[in-house]
Formats: C-alpha cells, structure tokens, sequence
C-alpha cells in the first residue's frame, strides 16, 4: 500500500550560488560522509557535476522528507537520510540513526528516482507500508 509520494524541483543555480557563497561546507552539511566523498570526487573531475550531484540529492531529501510526511523536522535530517545507488546504478535511500528507526518501524520502504539537466535537479518518492 502507497503510504506517501513526495516531488520536488531544484534550480540547479540556488545550489551553486550556496556552494560559492559557503564552499564546500554546504555541500558536507546536506550530505551523508559517503555523499559528500562522491561529490568532491565529481567535482574534482567537473564542477557542474558536482553541482548537478549535490542538487539531485538535495531535491532527493526534499522528496523524502514530503513522502514520508514530516518535512525536514525531527527525526528527518539532511545526513540521516542518504541517496546512495545500487551497482546497477539505481538510486537508493539509506536511512541512518533515528530516522532509520522510526521508518522500519513502521514497515515502509522507499523508491526513488532523480534527473537534472542544465538548469534543474529533479526527483521522485514513493514510499509503501509493507
């Protein structure tokens, strides 16, 4: 059973005005340790990429956060929840710590689905109770 969908939409110039305005800093503070490893990795090759990647996540988080219904308020926060992908390349949702907690819980889990062109990250939620 669908428990909740979440969509978001991110202008891909917000995230690089934060990230010339704040640095890298911005980036670690929305980021899992494993995201933000592949963003300075991305970045180090292309910076637009690094950018792209840190707006498909944080449009990811946003989406999450809609679908499961609380926003980003406790326990939902921007590193507890880390968009992670499978080998085959498929996005992912690892959830850490408290959120990890109250979400098995409540036996839900989650889908998600990201793309950015050249102005805007977008991403895509849907989360089922077992």
């Amino acid at each position: 059973m669908i428990y909740g969908i979440g969509t978001d939409i991110c202008d891909i110039r917000r995230i690089k005005a934060s990230l010339d305005k704040f640095g890298p800093r911005f980036a670690e503070r929305i980021m899992a340790p494993a995201e933000f490893a592949t963003y300075l990795a991305r970045a180090e090759r292309s910076a637009e990429r690094g950018v792209a990647y840190v707006a498909t996540r944080f449009s990811a988080k946003e989406a999450f956060s809609k679908a499961i219904g609380m926003g980003m308020r406790m326990p939902m926060t921007w590193r507890a929840c880390e968009i992670a992908k499978l080998t085959s390349g498929k996005p992912s949702i690892v959830l850490h710590g408290e959120l990890k907690t109250w979400f098995e819980s409540r036996g839900l889990s989650a889908h998600v689905t990201v793309t950015d062109e050249v102005d805007y990250a977008a991403a895509f939620v849907v989360i089922e109770q077992k």
